[in-house]
């Protein structure tokens, strides 16, 4: 099987005189045949590289009850669901970590093997994260250039004591596997969940009804399922004198991998992506500061391509152009392109939910409100039904359009949890 990639840039490449700040962004699509762009059959990557599940459970005091229960049943589905070419572990974790199951193909004999240990399995002691993820790593470097996805569950707040090792290993983790974060409950702290999840290229979100967790990892292997193809960076060539202000994923959800840079020369810089399967879409912004222009000026400010590596050798996949042209026409300088204004408004609309739900925790309902009313007139501008439907369970909307709102003093524990952690997931503009 093979999987092909397109991209195409969007932007307003027309800038004043003496500006310098070139904004783009960057659809990458694979299997798709639509768009302006596409690739040469020599881009064709082949796929099939093996897959490897991990699960990692929190097994401490507070997963007693129900929460232990559902996990154990939501972690049977999911075994029953591997297909037979997959391989997969379990990792519980508590104060420390156990290998429930060894690193094995997902054959018949070995699901049951798995699924009897994890009958035994029980709640206690405390939470030590960082030893759940150095014992997930150690599998996963037992099959290298696998496509590697782990689930991470949890219900409580980390030990404090663990924060320095917990940094430690994620920085070990980092480009080895990809960590998809759930928090049960509400005794967890998103940010905490937000941490780990960003680092690993992973999603993190709340289960509130532990009855659900079964379709949420189902979800969640279905996707991991899907990936084809692993170790595909962003390369991003700048000219001379340039900075790479940011690169952000701003779709399907926003995460910023600026700080993730591995650089290859002076001027070019690769952004890891993780994994993709087929029929995918994502969408990247760039912010490039290059050198000001005059009036007639024009300038390649930067080339975007995809580069898979396999075996040492690479293979550009797609390449797609970022231009500067300076004009002393306001009227085409003064045009902000259509796509980058919207993911703009989408990181802008995470920002204000992030600020207005912080200073609704430190009791100042006056910011809150500013900043949720604010959070409103941009989820209606772009259309973004999810995250409106978040808010409305935060503040009472009397006018979307115009931000007109009024704080609830009241909110469930777990609709605060589920504004914050879901914030930066994107509505795709509609082209």
């Amino acid at each position: 099987m093979t999987t092909q990639f397109t991209a195409q840039v969007y932007q307003n490449a027309y800038l004043p005189e003496g500006s310098r700040e070139v904004n783009a962004i960057m659809t990458i699509t694979t299997d798709s045949e639509s768009g302006d762009q596409t690739v040469a059959p020599s881009a064709l990557v082949a796929s099939g590289a093996p897959r490897v599940f991990g699960i990692i459970c929190d097994t401490s005091g507070s997963m007693e009850g129900v929460k232990i229960q559902s996990a154990k049943q939501a972690i049977a589905k999911v075994i029953e669901l591997l297909p037979p070419d997959a391989h997969f572990f379990i990792v519980t974790g508590s104060s420390q970590a156990t290998l429930l199951s060894g690193l094995t193909l997902a054959t018949d004999s070995a699901k049951n093997t798995a699924l009897a240990a994890l009958r035994t399995v029980t709640a206690n002691r405390s939470t030590a994260i960082s030893t759940w993820l150095n014992l997930a790593l150690q599998q996963f470097k037992l099959m290298p250039g696998a496509i590697a996805q782990a689930l991470l569950l949890t219900d409580g707040q980390n030990d404090s004591s663990d924060l320095n090792a917990l940094e430690k290993v994620l920085n070990a983790c980092e480009n080895q596997f990809q960590c998809d974060c759930r928090g049960v409950g509400t005794e967890w702290r998103v940010a905490q969940l937000q941490m780990i999840a960003r680092k690993l290229l992973g999603t993190a979100d709340i289960i509130a009804d532990a009855s659900t967790m079964e379709s949420d990892f189902r979800a969640i292997l279905g996707q991991a399922m899907s990936k084809q193809v692993s170790d595909i960076a962003l390369r991003l060539w700048t000219p001379q004198g340039a900075k790479v202000l940011f690169c952000k994923q701003v779709s399907p959800e926003i995460l910023d991998i600026t700080n993730k840079a591995k650089a290859i020369s002076g001027q070019i810089a690769d952004y890891p992506t993780g994994s993709w399967g087929n029929q995918e879409s994502r969408d990247y912004h760039f912010c490039i500061q290059v050198n000001a222009g005059n009036v007639g000026d024009e300038m390649l400010a930067g080339r975007a391509s995809l580069v898979y590596s396999q075996n040492g050798v690479e293979t550009k996949v797609a390449e797609t152009r970022i231009l500067a042209i300076w004009t002393d026409d306001e009227v085409r300088s003064a045009k902000i392109d259509r796509t980058v204004a919207h993911y703009t408004g989408q990181a802008e609309l995470a920002q204000v939910i992030h600020e207005g739900m912080e200073a609704r925790a430190q009791g100042n309902f006056e910011v809150a409100t500013a900043k949720l009313s604010k959070a409103v007139q941009l989820s209606d501008e772009s259309g973004n039904e999810a995250t409106m439907k978040l808010l409305r369970k935060v503040v009472d909307i009397e006018d979307a359009a115009t931000g007109t709102i009024r704080i609830r003093r009241e909110v469930r524990k777990e609709d605060e949890m589920a504004l914050e952690t879901r914030s930066t997931k994107t509505t795709r503009i509609n082209r």
